[in-house]
């Protein structure tokens, strides 16, 4: 499984991350509870936390609230500073205790915070009405629901509160780091450079996809290009999946031929990744010379595979060919004993139908919203910023928070909000995250939670913590798990566990289960199992990444 960068940039603009403790300022003696008065601690407080001092910031917090046992500022800020540390069940006893001793605006804002991180979107989305629904609306409640409707594919109301969150407070760090993704390209540099200038809160990981899409973005400016274009005018196609082996006995998964420069590859089709990532054998024959350098991310716990970012002038699969389409390059002459990996939201202008059984993939238009112009049709390898995802909510309530059961007419280019044709409406609703495609899944009789649904990922897994709800879980040395960012350190081992996704129920014995966290911590919420190539296999899967809907139709072996 890789991470594009430039959906790492979205969602580190959106959501942003842990210190970059090394590279702080060391925190002053903290102040004793009487020298400072509570709004210059509160300042202090919020200079730490933006600054990447997280713990200079709660003990100002703390010293706030012990003086003003009521502040709606401090609890909101301490709950904030929890979250940036990932401490997210003390985040929640924050939350939850403020609103015991206040009913404020801001305290609602930080715990649909809580709950967003908690994949309880419902929840989280009520909270951040409420923050909005008072004489004195919150702008980061705004925000808040700016990523909440991003994530139901409600592309339009997610402008809508971004607009009003950038007009309440045009300051806010938090509000400032999405709203630059509305820049022109000239506009975004100059942003990154300031940002970039001094100590922020995003952890070394984060600060490094930004630098990295600054350096792309110079890189862009100085040389300018035209945007990926398709060549070829097919409203659909098809192209053969092929078998990629462990050994001669044992698939990992299916990948697509791709010529890529006129030079034949086989990169694996990959829903858990994004754009194209190749080997730098491959590069060199292909001639792909870099724009900038990179770092790609996954499954793995030995860090970032470095690499490079540059442009294909052709790109062929099947009888599509594409121009002019950026490639991600490793440093690496094998990518997990592959030439690379192409995700499936390379096609997201498409209605993506990926057919195991019959090893085909099919690419048809998706249905056009009502008064529609006909777009033209690219391999979105992730140059354009976009955002995207779903779930029905309590939305259709609150006319004042412009929700979701209004329906808008399609003008101009967008943004749009999701569409269900009348043939998709069996399709099941998913969160989408930039290329990350989150379903609601049961794990016996527990809550729904999110699994991610990924074809690159040979097996079924589950977070530890999820596991634990419903089985026992005990440490499997003999069980080994590679991925992009290497080797995963602990693997375990749940009992059973029956799965249920959109209309099927899967029995499983003996489940892999391993840590999560660090992917859950990338996309913004909690991530709770992945839906791998064991499962996915057996099914023929149809992806409509722009409204956030898929659908999987299982038949059994020998049924036409």
């Amino acid at each position: 499984m890789s991470k594009c960068f430039f959906r790492c940039l979205s969602l580190a603009l959106a959501i942003g991350s842990q210190a970059l403790a090394q590279n702080a300022p060391k925190a002053a003696t903290p102040p004793t509870d009487s020298q400072v008065s509570v709004s210059d601690l509160l300042r202090q407080a919020s200079e730490a936390y933006r600054t990447g001092r997280l713990d200079a910031a709660i003990e100002s917090y703390q010293i706030a609230l012990r003086q003003e046992p009521k502040s709606a500022e401090a609890y909101a800020g301490l709950t904030r500073t929890y979250l940036k540390q990932q401490k997210i069940s003390i985040a929640a006893q924050t939350a939850s205790r403020a609103l015991q001793e206040t009913d404020s605006p801001v305290i609602h804002t930080a715990l649909a915070e809580v709950y967003f991180r908690q994949a309880k979107m419902v929840e989280s989305e009520k909270e951040f009405i409420k923050g909005i629904n008072t004489p004195h609306p919150d702008a980061l409640a705004y925000l808040g629901l700016t990523e909440i409707y991003d994530a139901y594919s409600l592309h339009a109301h997610a402008k809508a509160m971004l607009d009003k969150a950038h007009g309440l407070d045009p300051n806010s760090p938090e509000i400032q780091r999405r709203w630059v993704r509305t820049l022109k390209r000239s506009e975004q540099i100059e942003w990154l450079k300031n940002y970039l200038s001094g100590p922020t809160n995003d952890d070394p990981e984060r600060r490094q996809g930004l630098q990295d899409f600054l350096t792309f973005l110079i890189g862009r400016e100085k040389q300018p290009r035209s945007s990926c274009r398709l060549a070829t005018k097919l409203a659909s196609t098809q192209a053969d999946l092929k078998a990629m082996l462990i050994d001669p006995t044992h698939l990992h998964g299916y990948g697509l031929s791709v010529k890529i420069n006129g030079h034949s590859s086989q990169l694996l089709l990959d829903t858990g990744a994004s754009g194209l990532l190749i080997n730098s054998k491959l590069a060199r024959k292909a001639g792909i010379e870099p724009v900038s350098t990179s770092h790609f991310l996954g499954i793995g716990d030995q860090g970032s595979m470095s690499g490079y970012v540059g442009y294909a002038d052709s790109i062929k699969v099947g009888e599509l060919e594409f121009k002019n389409c950026l490639v991600e390059v490793s440093n690496k002459r094998s990518i997990l004993d592959d030439d690379g990996l192409i995700g499936a939201d390379v096609f997201s202008h498409y209605l993506v139908t990926i057919d195991f059984p019959t090893q085909k993939l099919r690419l048809e238009e998706l249905p056009k919203r009502p008064g529609e112009q006909e777009a033209a049709a690219a391999l979105n390898t992730g140059e354009d910023d976009e955002d995207e995802d779903v779930e029905e909510t309590d939305s259709a309530k609150t006319d004042k928070a412009q929700t979701s059961s209004e329906k808008k007419e399609p003008s101009g280019r967008g943004p749009y909000d999701r569409y269900i044709a009348p043939e998709m409406q069996s399709y099941t609703k998913i969160f989408r995250f930039g290329h990350n495609l989150l379903i609601p899944t049961r794990i016996g009789n527990a809550p729904p939670t999110l699994f991610l649904i990924d074809t690159g990922a040979m097996l079924n897994s589950i977070s530890p913590e999820a596991a634990r709800e419903v089985t026992k879980v005990h440490v499997d040395p003999d069980m080994q798990i590679r991925g992009i960012s290497g080797s995963v350190k602990k693997v375990y081992s749940a009992d059973k566990a029956m799965l249920q996704f959109s209309r099927y129920k899967q029995e499983n014995q003996d489940v892999v289960s391993m840590d999560l966290s660090s992917i859950s911590k990338r996309i913004g919420t909690e991530v709770s199992g992945i839906l791998g190539f064991v499962t996915l296999r057996l099914m023929t899967m149809k992806i409509d990444y722009r409204d956030g809907l898929v659908d999987f139709v299982y038949k059994p072996p020998g049924v036409r």
